[in-house]
């Protein structure tokens, strides 16, 4: 009898248990080196598979030594590119010509192998896959380590088991004290071993990842993450459930957001600290719409949101979100839970959902509920923000912290004046109390959020009259050859002091020039000396050199910012699509989003550009600090 065992077959230990049970004796069985290869790369990825395939593979040689067995390695290794195709079948066919060759019978646990096998006219013994590990009755070993109040546990080899125990508020990290000493390699080896199996074997659990060095499983409410060698530098467990499951009714402004969710599909984004309570209150949200007739979905990496099992839970078809998007649209749904948004390309792919009328919840990670929009800056054109995210709830503590509305309108910025310096403004408004607490819109080609008076991080000078001071100072800079400095009065004043020698070029004749600068701005304009300035004579001779011996030491990251024919470059590689200011010698000179390619660039001409161009002449320290 010749026989052909396959990776599968290998791996289960199906060829040394029939000889066993005395069905293969003085059989010839026919190893493909396909079958080595492949083995030897899942055991060089750390995959307990590849090692329990090379076990069975000696105990194969074992029985031929004995006599048993007649074993013959046969046929090629598999090349590159068919062992990057082994879930396409390259290395199943390889295997299949060798039992055709050998006239053998093909062995294997592989089912859509062997229906291949016997479609192609080949004698096939099918078996059934080996399962792992414990039933699905029997639970798992780890579980004894979750009390009512444990959100997550956490066990590596050569530590000590701890968990996070406690309400969503008031979580700690603690030694697990019932656990015994720290877990050696073979006890860790077990769990993920049991873990895995289970997943596989078990109708309520699945493989959700499985790379080389990194299991993600979901089994029940828990979700498992299982790490190894070389991924991590030991054999890692972390298992999280949820300790709280929510209605709307639970959070501040229920009745006000299911109005909001119910009136028509939103764009919504949930924000919130990790740990915070975001994924619960998608919870909420999703089993509100679902009870409310709408047909809900969700979009998840790994699945872990505990929701009815009339919500359907989608993962990311072919390894990418776009792909569950297309089949989404298919499908038809009235709001599609996003858990997570977190990448350029999720962004991407919330926006394309929502632009095609689909209701978007997604939840993303922030520290501030404004920052949550501010990750969709430079992601999503501006003006369609509005469009794409009309709602942002902030979540801390596991409550309701803060609800925008997020709306555009065309208007002058506050505290600009002047009616030529309208443009689109996205007002970020507090949903409770109905005032603007942000304002986001385009100035000098760079994408500024100035917070309000009142909003949280705002100061006495906001970034409207940091931006009013700039064009105040551009202006008067055109007439003036010495140095500028302006002091805002309030909206609609301010106060300009340059050299006295300047004073007659600034005013012109009869008034004439300030008075045409008055007019472009609307902003009053009082020209003095740098000697009037209150506590101001060092400021007198237009030195400008505010970083001179005594002035406290800047603060932020130096930069050397490069100019080129067009703009002057700012290069920010770790910090793409993060809001920032730039200041010179400590002063503020404007705010800025990072962009994609890592830098931040100013138009040449600009007033901006010929602020940052004198200040470098100057030879003024250019800092770069978190807006």
């Amino acid at each position: 009898m010749n026989v052909v065992p396959d990776t599968s077959a290998v791996i289960d230990g199906r060829v040394s248990e029939r000889v066993a049970d005395g069905d293969y004796q003085g059989a010839t069985v026919y190893v493909p080196e396909a079958v080595v290869g492949e083995l030897e790369a899942q055991a060089n990825a750390g995959r307990d598979t590849g090692w329990d395939g090379i076990g069975e593979l000696q105990r194969i040689a074992e029985l031929a030594k004995e006599g048993a067995i007649t074993a013959e390695f046969v046929g090629r290794r598999p090349t590159v590119a068919e062992q990057e195709g082994a879930g396409e079948g390259d290395i199943d066919a390889l295997i299949r010509e060798l039992a055709v060759e050998h006239d053998a019978v093909l062995l294997t646990s592989d089912f859509v192998q062997a229906e291949a096998g016997k479609a192609t006219g080949l004698d096939v013994e099918y078996v059934e896959p080996v399962a792992r590990g414990v039933t699905e009755d029997d639970g798992l070993d780890i579980e004894r380590f979750f009390t009512d109040d444990t959100m997550s546990v956490h066990l590596k080899t050569g530590t000590h088991p701890k968990a996070k125990r406690g309400d969503i508020a008031d979580l700690h990290y603690v030694r697990i004290d019932d656990a015994g000493g720290p877990t050696d390699e073979e006890q860790m080896g077990q769990w993920a071993d049991e873990i895995e199996a289970t997943a596989r074997t078990s109708r309520q659990g699945f493989i959700e990842l499985s790379e080389p060095g990194m299991t993600i499983v979901q089994y029940r409410n828990y979700r498992i993450a299982v790490a190894r060698p070389p991924f991590s530098d030991a054999v890692e467990i972390t298992a999280v459930r949820p300790i709280a499951k929510t209605t709307l009714d639970d959070y501040e402004f229920a009745d006000e957001l299911r109005d909001r969710f119910t009136e028509r599909q939103r764009g919504v984004l949930i924000a919130g600290a990790p740990g915070a309570g975001k994924s619960t209150f998608a919870q909420a949200v999703a089993e509100f719409l679902n009870d409310s007739d709408y047909a809900v979905k969700t979009m998840e990496k790994p699945r872990d949101l505990q929701v009815s099992e009339e919500i359907t839970q989608y993962t990311a078809l072919g390894g990418d979100m776009a792909n569950t998007a297309d089949s989404l649209l298919l499908v038809r749904p009235d709001y599609t839970i996003y858990d997570e948004v977190r990448k350029t390309h999720d962004f991407e792919v919330f926006a394309d959902m929502r632009l095609a009328g689909v209701g978007m919840v997604g939840v993303t990670h922030a520290t501030r509920a404004i920052d949550a929009l501010q990750r969709l800056v430079g992601r999503v054109e501006l003006g369609m923000i509005p469009q794409v995210v009309d709602t942002v709830v902030f979540i801390e503590a596991g409550a309701v912290d803060t609800v925008y509305d997020v709306t555009t309108q065309v208007k002058v910025p506050e505290g600009l004046t002047a009616e030529d310096l309208s443009r689109p403004v996205i007002q970020v408004v507090d949903f409770e109390t109905g005032t603007p607490e942000y304002e986001i819109y385009t100035f000098n080609n760079q994408v500024v959020t100035v917070p309000l008076d009142g909003a949280e991080g705002g100061s006495s000078e906001t970034g409207v009259g940091r931006i009013a001071k700039q064009e105040i100072e551009r202006e008067i800079r055109s007439v003036a050859r010495g140095h500028v400095d302006v002091e805002l009065q309030g909206q609609n004043d301010a106060v300009v002091y340059v050299e006295e020698d300047d004073i007659s070029y600034v005013i012109g004749k009869g008034g004439g020039r300030i008075t045409d600068i008055e007019n472009r701005l609307g902003i009053d304009i009082d020209v003095r000396t740098h000697a009037d300035r209150p506590g101001g004579a060092g400021a007198a001779g237009g030195s400008g050199d505010a970083g001179a011996a005594g002035s406290p030491k800047p603060q932020g990251e130096v930069v050397q910012p490069e100019i080129t024919s067009r703009h002057v470059v700012i290069r920010m590689d770790e910090h793409v699509g993060e809001t920032v200011e730039v200041r010179a010698n400590d002063e503020y000179l404007f705010t800025a989003t990072v962009g994609r390619g890592g830098d931040i660039q100013v138009s040449r001409g600009s007033a901006i550009a010929e602020e940052l161009e004198d200040a470098i002449d100057r030879k003024q320290t250019i800092t770069v600090v978190p807006a």
